[in-house]
């Protein structure tokens, strides 16, 4: 994505469980350069499935005590949109594990695909 820079910062206290980190989308070009998008989370799936999840930002609230959120970033016709931007940020986290972990970027990028098939599979069958 031209224009678009993806910042990773780790959820380094563990807390909640499952949250591996948030990411931003910073804006490098075009009318929204120089602004930032917050409010992503990626989490570990849980269950014995394993892979790995993008939460988008969202309003959370309540109704008569239930809670409920509100999707901030929705795609206007096209639903696979949010599906490349979360696949995305998947790749960027992957790429951060690998400079901290110094992996070789094969076994990394084998590892992304598995989370990407285990997403994509999943999405599909909801």
């Amino acid at each position: 994505m031209d224009g678009l820079t993806i910042k990773i910062t780790p959820n380094d206290k563990g807390n909640p469980a499952g949250k591996l980190a948030d990411a931003e989308l910073h804006f490098t070009a075009g009318p929204l350069e120089g602004l930032k998008l917050i409010g992503f989370s990626i989490w570990e799936r849980r269950g014995g499935g394993g892979g790995r999840n993008v939460t988008f930002p969202a309003w959370s609230y309540a109704v008569n005590g239930e809670r409920r959120s509100f999707a901030l970033l929705r795609p206007i016709v096209d639903t696979e949109a949010q599906n490349r931007l979360r696949d995305r940020i998947l790749e960027a986290y992957v790429e951060y594990e690998e400079r901290q972990t110094g992996r070789q970027p094969e076994e990394n990028r084998a590892k992304g695909r598995h989370f990407y098939e285990a997403h994509r599979s999943l999405h599909r069958s909801t």
